[in-house]
């Protein structure tokens, strides 16, 4: 591992939740931003990261509600072994 833990038990979840909505919303705005501005424009990058603020602001929120909902449909789809 290269870092020590530090996140009690008990938060795992919103953890997961601030780590993978972080993430995802990174990505997908810095794609849509690409797309839609160029990637080599001036001030892209401080456009991007407008944009990433914005998305972690409503996707964090929503990925907490969500992924309970997302993994009884994932455990309803999935054949135990």
């Amino acid at each position: 591992m290269f870092m020590t833990p530090f996140v009690p038990k008990r938060f795992e979840q919103v953890a997961f939740g601030f780590l993978l909505s972080a993430l995802m919303s990174f990505m997908v705005s810095g794609i849509s931003n690409a797309i839609g501005h160029g990637a080599m424009e001036p001030g892209f990058l401080l456009l991007w990261m407008k944009s990433w603020l914005t998305a972690w602001a409503f996707a964090f929120p929503v990925v907490l509600v969500v992924a309970p909902l997302v993994r009884k449909l994932v455990g309803a789809i999935v054949k135990p072994n």
